[in-house]
């Protein structure tokens, strides 16, 4: 049976290395795909309602980005609590769904490139698998790894960044007049919240450098990297069976 602290600290392994799959997967994307996003949907709920707005044909990609994303996400969440109720590694399952995807994803990018149409069939079917392994891994994170940032979600942890950096900052001026525990557990639990926040947006920051040097040199074949990683943290997974519900 897993400790607490053990689990705590795949967490936040778990959700490093991750990040830095989104990032490094959505810059080699952003690159390939006419500057398509697949780890993060604002850019395509705008864009939609651009097209509609202004009665424009769209990129066939953006229009099935979302539901394309949602469906992940959906697949994800079944493949969760059937696990669960197996007693199986939810992480495990979710891990090969995702790197199973990628490698689709490299496949069909592979082939088809350089891609001169946006709506060409093969770019559409190499960014849908792309965004399908993202959508699988945003949920799995928010499912499995309970109380970790989102790996996927950019806007939101840097709003968090400047909300728990502000509370952080008011806990030690707390913690400075009281001198009492409340206080300093305060201080502790805030603390702790900001560094996992700046530790998976540096980790997809870093991802997106990453990913954009490295695509530059060996266009969508960058992709192995990720893939190598989701398949390292397969393995470890299963090794460990690591936020195996029945832990």
């Amino acid at each position: 049976m897993a400790q607490p602290e053990q689990k705590s600290r795949d967490a936040r392994t778990a959700s490093l290395l991750l990040s830095f799959v989104a990032g490094y997967v959505d810059s080699s994307t952003f690159l390939a795909l006419f500057g398509f996003f697949v780890a993060q949907l604002t850019g395509s709920f705008v864009t939609v309602g651009a097209q509609i707005a202004q009665r424009e044909p769209g990129i066939l990609l953006t229009i099935l980005a979302i539901p394309t994303f949602l469906i992940a996400g959906v697949a994800t969440t079944l493949l969760v609590a059937l696990v669960g109720d197996r007693r199986g590694s939810p992480l495990a399952w979710s891990l090969a769904l995702e790197g199973a995807l990628l490698t689709a994803f490299l496949m069909v990018g592979t082939v088809g490139e350089p891609f001169v149409y946006p709506n060409a069939p093969l770019a559409v079917a190499a960014g849908l698998f792309g965004l399908s392994a993202m959508g699988v891994q945003s949920a799995a994170v928010q499912l499995i790894m309970r109380g970790m940032p989102s790996t996927n979600v950019v806007t939101t942890n840097t709003t968090q960044i400047a909300v728990l950096a502000t509370q952080t900052l008011l806990a030690w001026h707390a913690r400075r007049i009281a001198r009492d525990d409340r206080a300093a557990a305060q201080l502790t639990s805030t603390s702790e919240r900001l560094n996992a926040v700046l530790r998976v947006a540096a980790g997809f920051l870093t991802g997106t450098i990453a990913g954009a040097l490295v695509y530059s040199s060996v266009a969508l074949w960058a992709l192995v990297l990720p893939i190598a990683m989701i398949l390292g943290l397969l393995i470890w997974s299963v090794q460990t069976r690591a936020f195996a519900r029945n832990d």
